[in-house]
């Protein structure tokens, strides 16, 4: 999800806003005048009654959407003084009306509007709460992650929007939205991490405890072939077998096992890989050019696809291989990582995308 809110793109809708929004803005905005233009203490009941009436009639009338409302109610600037009158008005015209068809759209009209108003203003309370204290916004999305919703965010842009007439207050919203969902995506992967680590925990807790070296290759089997054999669980496995390696007071025996879980977790892991990945990571590791072009000319050739506990003997095609380049290449220029399978992330660093540009190339000169 993205919020990056450009100062030049929030410009250019606020320019058309009044378009978009047609006489809506314009009733709306007079609404506001005119309670700017009373004494709050000398303010006639009859012109409250007029503005609510004006208003009765954009929401039932000339923007009958319920998200015609939302922008409404977060572009009005005196709707926490209209509300009050606006809800009770609402009731007694439902009261006096005797159209049984007109009193629903009444009674209706004022519960949908309530339901989106207290919408808002729990919005406006979380806005207002990162807005107090910027710096403390990941303290504020781990207490309440569950508040900062699609929704939100989309309130969020709405009031960017709002302030069409002031560069420098949009810009500010706009940054807080960004500062937001920064402090969301570093929540959430962090979560993610925590319980994908409790979850390859409990699967390696299940391994060792396993009768026999075959039975706990065997579970690691299963996994990957349920597609369960994660990252999170493979690097366990790897230092449990690294720490046990280089122990003087672990036995042997010990160390064979968890050789065996290491070496069978590996290959696995590897075989999961899509096999064009595969090939690149490998076709990277190559420096010398005429090596290089025999490696390619050999993933190009069609045969027998093999996969041993040491070597693989895998083939695809130049479009295929051409293709996952330039997907990698692409989600690095556009900063689209999330975009990527899993395995293809560490190739995200900008030597290794050199590489893969002259490699793209390469097969475009000589294979395409």
């Amino acid at each position: 999800m993205g919020f990056i809110l450009p100062r030049e793109a929030i410009g250019l809708r606020s320019s058309s806003l009044s378009a978009s929004l047609g006489n809506t803005t314009a009733a709306t905005n007079e609404s506001d005048q005119e309670l700017k233009e009373d004494d709050s203490e000398q303010f006639d009941d009859r012109k409250m009654v007029r503005i609510c009436n004006k208003l009765i009639e954009v929401f039932t009338v000339d923007k009958p959407t319920p998200s015609d409302w939302r922008r409404l109610l977060t572009f009005s600037r005196e709707w926490d003084t209209i509300r009050p009158h606006f809800f009770k008005r609402c009731q007694n015209k439902a009261d006096n009306e005797s159209d049984p068809g007109k009193k629903h759209n009444l009674l209706r009209l004022s519960r949908k509007l309530k339901q989106i108003d207290e919408d808002i203003q729990r919005h406006d309370e979380l806005l207002n709460a990162v807005r107090k204290s910027p710096s403390e916004a990941g303290e504020i999305v781990a207490r309440r992650r569950k508040d900062f919703t699609k929704e939100f965010f989309v309130h969020l842009h709405t009031v960017a929007e709002s302030y069409y007439d002031n560069p420098t207050e949009q810009n500010a919203v706009a940054k807080l939205g960004n500062t937001c969902l920064a402090a969301v995506q570093a929540y959430d992967t962090a979560t993610e991490s925590i319980e994908a680590l409790n979850a390859a925990e409990l699967k390696f807790q299940d391994i060792i405890n396993s009768p026999s070296v075959d039975a706990a290759c065997r579970k690691i089997d299963n996994l990957a072939e349920k597609n369960e054999l994660d990252s999170a669980l493979v690097l366990m496995i790897t230092k449990a077998w690294s720490a046990a390696k280089e122990s003087n007071m672990m036995k042997d025996e010990v160390k064979d096992v968890l050789y065996h879980l290491y070496k069978t977790s590996r290959g696995n892991l590897q075989r999961l890989m899509p096999k064009e990945i595969r090939i690149l990571k490998y076709l990277l590791t190559i420096e010398d050019p005429e090596e290089h072009m025999s490696a390619l000319n050999d993933a190009f050739t069609p045969g027998e696809e093999l996969e041993g506990m040491d070597v693989d003997c895998l083939y695809t095609t130049p479009e295929q291989l051409h293709t996952w380049i330039r997907t990698i290449i692409d989600a690095y220029q556009f900063s689209r990582e999330g975009t990527l399978v899993r395995e293809a992330r560490d190739l995200m660093n900008p030597k290794i995308i050199e590489k893969l540009e002259v490699l793209k190339k390469k097969i475009q000169d000589n294979f395409m």
